[in-house]
């Protein structure tokens, strides 16, 4: 399987389907439509319309990734500002806190994901509270060990 110019897998058939569909980012209305890159469809449409129900998907979507970073960035602060260092060791660093996430997530999911994280119920969405930030600036995760 060889990539495209951005790293990503070429398009290939969906399992299951005689469909193609290429690999692609999520992304909201500031950015231009291109093949790999998603973003959702402008107007108001009604229920069960595929615009609306393509938009929700997409929403939801972005959703999970911003939760996921905001969590992340919240706990290992390397994320809070710009990495100066060499594209391979920021690369490295990125990837790490992303093992390190899941690593958390699947084993210790009460320590490091907050409560009031974003869910769903039924269909709707629910917006947690673990992004607003209270008087110390950290009320929604708890304090890691200072290690020197």
């Amino acid at each position: 399987m060889t990539r495209s110019a951005l790293g990503l897998p070429v398009v290939e058939l969906l399992p299951g389907h005689y469909l193609k569909i290429p690999y692609f980012f999520a992304g909201d209305s500031v950015f231009s439509l291109s093949e790999n890159l998603m973003k959702p469809y402008s107007g108001d449409f009604a229920k069960g319309i595929p615009h609306r129900i393509f938009n929700y998907r997409s929403r939801t979507a972005r959703q999970t990734v911003e939760n996921a970073f905001g969590i992340s960035s919240s706990v290992f602060q390397v994320l809070r500002k710009p990495i100066l260092l060499s594209l391979e060791k920021a690369e490295v660093i990125v990837m790490a806190v992303i093992l390190l996430h899941s690593c958390l997530r699947t084993h210790s999911p009460n320590l490091y994901t907050p409560a009031g994280i974003d869910h769903k119920e039924n269909v709707a969405s629910i917006e947690g509270s673990w992004g607003v930030q209270g008087e110390d600036n950290m009320t929604s995760l708890l304090p890691l060990r200072h290690l020197p």
